[in-house]
């Protein structure tokens, strides 16, 4: 079968890595009988340097009119680089913000899964880290607290500052649905997390959320409040299964949790719609200090790939054969220089995507 695949390598690091995924992609596609079309945009540093906007509108509709989207990395170095020199909505990672409102992109999915073979890494205690855990944290990307309505102003002779929280029942089912939906590829478990005994909109986050369980019998769900489940992130990671949160508790609890992983270069996120459209990318930045040196580790961006060939494409068992293949590389020794430890053999980013390729059955 033939897939669309619109392929955003960007800035830094972002091409190398980018090259690596489309390496592993189509070694599936050769195994399973599948092509994947690539169309290349420009977005971020290099679309600036090109057309003097981080994202065009022209990129922004062959984004749309594809199945999904792969993304490696945007920005510079904010210190050092003419791309910060002008007003925020022309700096690079605005064309990531255009990207996600254009294309509608509402829940942000972000694994925290521990390899074995990296449990060194991990700053938890063996007692605490155990079996390991494998968890999937998804956020809603574009309501509540951040997108409220603020100002700051002067109120009875004293400077006050107001942001506002609001979700309402629409935004909070369709998140729940993806939740769901994502347990049911999983181990049918969510846990639902708000501050339901304090905010009004945690209290409809729960009642929504409850009445989205019921068309789902064979998952199981639970509620946490926030703050509780900051603590069970780092006492006993291993019980959750999907964790699905509002904007705010989402962006905390989703970089918490990639901590305690080791390695964000390990880390693939998605940000899908309401349908099965998604942009793929790795959770760590473009890091331009080690652009073009074939040292950066791929990983992130080749299981990303496998995040969108399951959830835009509905082929599990090819995401399968990716994750297994990064699991057989890792097992087999091969490190790049960010997770690398005594006794294994360090490769570059080339050689890495090489590996895991080889490694598709």
């Amino acid at each position: 079968m033939n897939y669309n695949v619109t392929v955003i390598p960007g800035d830094g690091i972002g091409p190398e890595i980018v090259r690596e995924a489309k390496k592993v992609m189509d070694q599936v596609g050769m195994v399973y009988g599948h092509t994947f079309d690539y169309t290349e945009i420009l977005m971020g540093g290099c679309s600036i340097d090109a057309h003097g906007v981080p994202l065009t509108d022209e990129a922004l509709e062959t984004a749309r009119n594809s199945d999904a989207v792969l993304l490696g990395a945007v920005g510079g170095d904010v210190g050092n680089s003419r791309w910060y020199d002008v007003a925020p909505n022309l700096r690079p990672e605005a064309g990531l913000l255009a990207i996600r409102k254009g294309l509608g992109l509402f829940a942000n999915i972000r694994p925290a899964y521990l390899y074995k073979e990296l449990a060194g890494a991990c700053p938890l205690k063996k007692e605490i880290i155990g079996d390991g855990f494998d968890m999937v944290i998804m956020r809603e990307l574009t309501g509540g607290l951040y997108f409220g309505d603020r100002w700051t102003k002067e109120v009875d002779g004293v400077m006050t500052a107001t942001d506002t929280l609001t979700y309402n029942e629409k935004e909070i089912r369709r998140i729940a649905v993806k939740a769901f939906d994502i347990a049911m590829k999983r181990r049918k478990k969510v846990t639902s997390v708000d501050k339901a005994n304090v905010l009004d909109s945690s209290r409809l986050w729960r009642k929504v959320v409850e009445e989205v369980a019921k068309d789902y019998p064979q998952v199981e769900l639970s509620h946490m409040l926030v703050d509780n489940c900051a603590m069970q992130l780092v006492m006993n990671p291993g019980q959750f299964d999907v964790i699905l949160t509002e904007n705010m508790f989402g962006d905390i609890l989703s970089d918490e949790a990639s901590m305690i992983t080791g390695s964000i270069g390990m880390l693939s996120s998605a940000s899908m719609n309401e349908g099965r459209f998604g942009l793929y990318e790795p959770s760590h930045g473009s890091a331009p200090d080690i652009a073009g040196k074939d040292i950066a580790n791929p990983v992130a961006t080749i299981l990303s790939a496998a995040m969108l060939l399951r959830y835009s494409f509905d082929l599990d068992k090819e995401a399968d054969a990716i994750e297994a293949a990064v699991q057989s590389a890792l097992t087999d020794g091969y490190r790049t220089g960010d997770i690398m430890s005594q006794g294994c053999t360090r490769v570059g980013t080339t050689a890495m995507g090489d590996l895991i390729a080889e490694r598709i059955r």
